[in-house]
């Protein structure tokens, strides 16, 4: 059997959901596409989209989880491509404090959320 699939969305679990939501608006653009909340008030759902292609980021807030979230040596990554003039993108990136490597030898940046996710950062070719 051969299986097809396509990517539908990737799930991050965030401490402060207005706080994650306003930064992934101002630091990428992405807006609120969707929502589910538990009828108990236990979890929230938000679903960010670019606009452009169906894929969605999902912020999960779990009422009962008030500390920090454990990532590990945070090998795991999203990529973004980003519109526009890539160094004035950084620019942006750096005055917002969010830029957390560099590696300028790979044409590459990384900038990490309120919750210290890391987001790669690339120019749309």
């Amino acid at each position: 059997m051969e299986i097809k699939s396509r990517f539908d969305h990737f799930n991050i679990n965030v401490t402060d959901l207005e706080r994650s939501i306003a930064f992934y608006d101002k630091a990428l653009g992405l807006k609120e596409v969707g929502r589910k909340q538990a009828s108990d008030g236990s979890f929230t759902l938000i679903y960010l989209g670019d606009g452009q292609t169906p894929f969605r980021l999902e912020l999960t807030w779990l009422r009962d989880h008030t500390q920090a979230y454990e990532l590990g040596e945070n090998e795991s990554h999203l990529c973004m491509r980003v519109a526009g003039d890539y160094d004035d993108v950084r620019e942006y990136h750096r005055a917002m404090g969010c830029i957390c490597y560099e590696n300028p030898d790979m044409g590459l940046y990384f900038i990490n959320d309120p919750d210290d996710y890391w987001i790669e950062i690339l120019p749309i070719n």
